[in-house]
């Protein structure tokens, strides 16, 4: 009877046994994650609603609302009590080298996924859907790209909508003078001031951006779109276990009433997800 049960304890322990066989060792950031017990989240200042600073210069927005989930979800992941987030603010320049050289775990800001910035980055599961747009002054006689010739659009240099623009004036053969710049700030002021006619930048962005100015209904956003920008988590590149812990723990935010209460904080003046952002939500949500 006393072998028969040593014989039935063993048996039971042999799937937890194979499981502790064949789950690989923790590597890579995951493994430097949880020996220090703290997580490096890049994170933008100036890119409102997704990432920028509030008064207390304190990190907030839409995605690193989403990001403090994700890093809730990898304290519970690891077994930690605790995983301390450690903010750094990056700009939109450097946003991908810090990440790239192990500054950041991940960056939380409004990147968009592109196949040139897989050469550096990886990404997780998407987190919204937008596209380039062009902020003007009211009184300006123009309601689409095709009315630019001649004049001036500010970007910032080294972005997808740059890239974009360039594209859309190249592909309406619109003879029009592309400014790069540096920020979104800086774009603002060349606006109001009329050193520039239109600056172009994400949709959602350029809304925000309007309401910083000193007259926002002096100012309107063109209705004609000129990409798809598909924001998600920039990850360490190759990195497959923290892609795969970031993208567990998003499809567990999708899956609950969480992501419905993110979006209504940051976006809940303009209504409810559109059809692709409901899509993008579904697509996240993989199952286990």
């Amino acid at each position: 009877m006393k072998l028969l049960a040593v014989a039935f304890a063993a048996l039971q322990l042999l799937p937890a046994i194979a499981l502790a066989q064949t789950a690989p060792a923790l590597d890579g950031r995951l493994k430097k994650i949880q020996e220090t017990k703290s997580i490096a989240i890049a994170h933008r200042t100036d890119a409102a609603p997704f990432s920028f600073e509030d008064d207390k210069k304190q990190a907030t927005g839409y995605t690193v609302d989403i990001c403090r989930r994700v890093a809730g979800a990898i304290e519970r992941q690891l077994g930690l009590s605790e995983l301390k987030i450690k903010w750094v603010p990056v700009t939109v320049q450097n946003r991908f080298d810090v990440v790239a050289k192990g500054q950041a775990d991940m960056e939380c800001g409004s990147s968009t996924v592109t196949l040139s910035r897989m050469k550096l980055v990886d990404f997780s599961s998407l987190t919204f859907v937008d596209g380039t747009g062009l902020l003007v002054r009211a009184s300006a006689a123009t309601s689409g790209l095709g009315d630019f010739g001649g004049k001036k659009i500010g970007v910032i240099g080294g972005t997808s909508n740059e890239r974009a623009l360039n594209e859309g004036l190249k592909r309406r053969v619109v003879n029009a003078t592309v400014v790069p710049l540096k920020s979104s700030d800086e774009g603002l002021a060349q606006l109001e001031s009329g050193a520039i006619d239109a600056f172009a930048s994400d949709r959602v962005l350029l809304m925000a951006l309007a309401g910083k100015s000193k007259d926002p209904k002096a100012l309107g956003l063109l209705a004609e779109g000129l990409s798809f920008e598909p924001y998600a988590i920039a990850l360490p590149r190759g990195d497959w276990q923290m892609r795969l812990a970031v993208n567990t723990a998003l499809a567990q935010i999708y899956r609950s009433g969480a992501v419905g209460e993110i979006f209504g904080r940051w976006f809940g003046a303009i209504g409810r997800p559109g059809a692709l952002t409901e899509a993008m939500f579904l697509f996240g949500a993989l199952p286990e």
